[in-house]
């Protein structure tokens, strides 16, 4: 495959939401040909990898391919939760953009631009 490297934030959108010590993680390509190279390379394990610094300790993945999406659940990753932490982003909202900053291998012909 000839592939370009490209940050995530350059093929697709994300939004956040927490419940409690969880964040959920929404991923969601702009072009839905790309969202099984997503569903290969953005893993649980990378985006663990990508949180574990924050104290997260799992990652589940669910995958919607009707709608073309992702939806992440990255356990423990915001220090307590609303109530319980004193960090500035207490729903985790900026982790959205973390997530984005992944890098991916995208076919040359998928890519934006």
């Amino acid at each position: 495959m000839d592939a370009i490297e490209l940050p995530l934030h350059a093929v697709a959108h994300s939004r956040a939401g927490d419940k409690g010590n969880r964040c959920n993680l929404s991923l969601m390509p702009y072009d839905p040909r790309l969202w099984p190279v997503l569903a290969e390379q953005v893993t649980e394990a990378r985006v663990l990898a990508l949180f574990r610094h924050r104290g997260a300790t799992r990652v589940t993945r669910y995958d919607l391919p009707r709608l073309q999406a992702f939806n992440f659940v990255v356990d423990d990753v915001l220090e307590g939760g609303v109530n319980g932490s004193l960090n500035l982003d207490g729903h985790g909202k900026t982790n959205s953009f973390r997530l984005l900053s992944l890098t991916v291998a995208v076919p040359r012909d998928l890519a934006p631009g």
